[in-house]
């Protein structure tokens, strides 16, 4: 007899959350387990293998958009590639300034060394610029931080202390980009229960490098101060961060709220690495989501072109 798994059972020998498996399965078709007569999930051994194989390319860091339909065979390959070419990436990964950067921030992050940190941080940005700094090295070396909280071999001192480090670091870079008076504003900050906040950082200095005025609100905040905010400060969009935790129940409530709360014509942009797990949401409150800075940068500058924003009370509530 085959072997058969609950879905709970499937996301403990995967490492998934429930939460991530119905949503890999639903919006990008990556699983199709078979059903019992009441529609419960039950996981093949051969399931449960590819989900974890998904699991490991996207630590990796691939997109699950990119993967989800690969054939089992192929995810294979991908975790355990060729090591003629693994050596080659390595070699090419040595001559390439910031991933020496990236290496040598790390190893500042593992002792506390704040200004050994900025140096390499510096370094990339003297060199490459803002783009390159937020790209190549503060996104990645931020996914690998994290990874390596949640296999206990950094401590979550190691990880607010890069979170805290990079705040200031990228606070001090986006003041130092003069936006006009009349450049459209972005409030930028996490939902409510979202307390990882270095996406939204990063999301505020990219607005600040494209010509916008960023007002960085801090991480968790509920929907009707983000509104406020916006009211206050007449401001043409909001860009909310959604990295940990993966399946919180009531995010889906928070965004809709912020959607009702919010002026007609202010858009809602949605980043980060769990914000494709609510898609269906993202989609009915009609929020742009951007799968990287890089897309995330281009929604910015279509927005800018549409400038100046004409901010409407919605009727319902608002007078």
């Amino acid at each position: 007899m085959h072997a058969s798994y609950s879905i709970q059972a499937a996301a403990e020998r995967t490492g998934l959350t429930v939460h991530v498996i119905r949503a890999w399965e639903r919006r990008y078709k990556a699983i199709e387990p078979q059903r019992t007569a009441g529609q419960h999930r039950h996981y093949s051994e051969e399931d449960v293998e590819r989900l974890a194989l998904l699991h490991r390319v996207v630590q990796q860091g691939r997109s699950i958009s990119k993967i989800a339909r690969l054939p089992t065979e192929k995810l294979r390959t991908l975790v355990a590639p060729d090591p003629r070419n693994s050596r080659l990436r390595e070699a090419a990964d040595t001559d390439d300034p910031t991933t020496i950067d990236r290496r040598e921030a790390l190893a500042a992050v593992t002792r506390f060394d704040g200004p050994e940190l900025e140096a390499a941080l510096q370094r990339t940005l003297l060199a490459r610029g803002c783009q390159a700094l937020l790209r190549f090295v503060v996104a990645p070396l931020a996914k690998e931080i994290g990874d390596l909280w949640r296999a206990g071999e950094l401590t979550v001192a190691h990880e607010h202390f890069f979170t805290a480090s990079i705040r200031v670091f990228l606070g001090e870079l986006t003041r130092q980009f003069a936006a006009p008076i009349n450049a459209p504003r972005l409030i930028v900050t996490t939902p409510s229960g979202q307390l990882h906040e270095i996406g939204a950082v990063m999301a505020a200095t990219t607005a600040a490098s494209l010509g916008w005025r960023p007002l960085y609100l801090g991480p968790s905040l509920p929907a009707h101060e983000i509104a406020g905010a916006v009211l206050r400060n007449e401001a043409s969009a909001v860009a909310l961060s959604i990295i940990y935790p993966e399946d919180d129940p009531a995010l889906p409530d928070e965004l809709a709220s912020l959607a009702r709360l919010l002026p007609s014509g202010v858009r809602i942009m949605v980043g980060g690495r769990a914000a494709h797990l609510y898609s269906e949401k993202l989609q009915e409150i009609g929020a742009l989501y951007a799968e990287s800075m890089e897309e995330f940068g281009f929604q910015l500058d279509s927005l800018r072109r549409t400038a100046p924003f004409k901010i409407e009370l919605r009727s319902q509530g608002q007078g």
